[in-house]
Formats: C-alpha cells, structure tokens, sequence
C-alpha cells in the first residue's frame, strides 16, 4: 500500500532512471493529456512530496501523480516485458535510451506548468521525508482538532504528509493509544509526530515495510501478546479503513 515511504522509494527509482535524460517515448493515456508529447525534452528530477510524485520536466512542466490504494511506476529496460499489469492499466509511458517508466492503474495523472505545483500539493502539510519537515508545524495541525480522533487526524494530508493506513495503526501502536482517543486527550501528543518520522524515516530505504499490527489480526501482540484486533475508522474523505490495534497495550477511549 502506498505510502510516504513508498513513495520516497518510487521517486528515488524513477529518478535514477529518468533525471537527466531526454526522453524518447511519452504516452499519457489518460484523455486530459493524451496528445500530449513529451518526447526531446529532458527529465530534470522526480521529487516525492508525502504520497505524490512530481515528474519536472524541461520547459517549466510538471507531470504530478499519485498512486493511492494500488497505483505504482515500474522500471524496464530495453527489451525486458512489462510485468506490472495488463495493457489496458496503463497511463503513462515515460522512455529514454536507458529505461522505460510505466505507470499501472494511477487515479491522479496530470500535467502541470511547474510554477502551479501548489495546485497539487500546496494544501499538505509538512512532508515527513522531505526538506520542508517541521515537527511543531505538524503538531500544531494535528491540535487544531483537539477533539478528532487521532486515526483520522493522522491520515489528514493538511496536518502532515506521508501517513496512510498503515502507519495510522503502526503510530498509535506506537504511543499506545487507541485510534479513536480524541487527539487532545493523549498525554504528550508530540509523541505522535516524533513516532511518525522516526516510523517512516526507518523504512524509507527498507525493500519490506516492517509492521507490528497493521494485517496481524488475530496474531499475538508482539508487547504483551494479546491477540490483535481489527476494525474500521473513517478516513478523511469518509471511507471505511481498516485499523489494527492491541486492546490491552492501546485500551479504547470510554465512551
């Protein structure tokens, strides 16, 4: 599942393979920008900002996307068959000499002047794994709610960028509270922020994402050893998400 590390990770491959570059083959299969060429113009860097990449590109374009549940960018070389989904899943074909970048099954795909990348990104708050990281900052949005559950403060991309389903439960495993305790109410909130960099800052460069709950339903607590439980919790935008939780080490808020 995508998220700030994952992402970070996209961004460093795709950016090895396509910086400095010109690009020989471009593809946008996504109708907005379908007759769209790219083709002569280099590739100056692909900058990960919490769960989007931005792809800058000669002549002041950025190509922003996001992966959100199941989107991802492959790499190939020449010859090597593509093997990140059938055709008909594909939105964007980024070549040069050197690589080919397909992006499979991307919801978010569009080409912007560079100097409009606010439009995109300008509403998240700071990036965990980028330059502009400032923890009271984040600690701040995260308290602008006192009242709002800590899962869903979390996954709101304005208080701070790059936490998604699974780091929700994996920072609330962290601080040992329940992912519905009103943010206010937790003893020391700044323990959040400081679990959440330190969380996706030790898996940025990690092939497999270390979890304690997230996915362990059933599965002892790796603390106490109590079997883990799973439920569903209200994302920002009102979709039900699963949360993974250790009713003993995180105990739910009374009602």
């Amino acid at each position: 599942m995508p998220e700030g590390d994952t992402v970070y990770q996209a961004a460093r491959r795709l950016h090895a393979a396509l910086a400095g570059r010109v690009l020989t083959r471009s593809d946008l299969r996504v109708p907005r920008f379908a007759t769209a060429d790219l083709t002569g113009r280099s590739v100056l860097d692909v900058t990960p900002r919490g769960k989007h990449l931005l792809t800058r590109i000669e002549g002041e374009l950025t190509l922003h996307s996001h992966l959100r549940m199941d989107g991802s960018w492959r790499i190939y070389e020449p010859g090597e068959r593509w093997r990140g989904g059938p055709a008909h899943q594909i939105r964007a074909i980024l070549a040069n000499a050197e690589h080919t970048a397909v992006g499979y099954r991307l919801p978010v795909l569009e080409l912007l002047r560079t100097q409009d990348e606010s439009k995109a990104v300008g509403h998240l708050g700071p990036d965990l794994l980028g330059p502009d990281w400032d923890a009271d900052s984040a600690l701040r949005n995260l308290l602008q709610d006192p009242a709002r559950a800590i899962g869903e403060a979390l996954l709101d991309q304005r208080n701070l960028a790059g936490v998604g389903n699974v780091y929700k439960s994996e920072i609330c495993f962290a601080v040992r509270a329940a992912p519905w305790l009103p943010v206010g109410e937790l003893p020391a909130p700044e323990r959040l922020v400081t679990a959440a960099k330190q969380l996706l800052e030790a898996n940025k460069d990690r092939p497999v994402r270390q979890a304690y709950v997230y996915g362990r339903a059933d599965r002892p607590c790796p603390r106490c050893r109590t079997p883990i439980r799973t439920a569903t919790q209200r994302d920002p935008s009102g979709r039900e998400r699963p949360t993974y939780w250790c009713p003993k080490c995180q105990p739910a808020p009374p009602l």
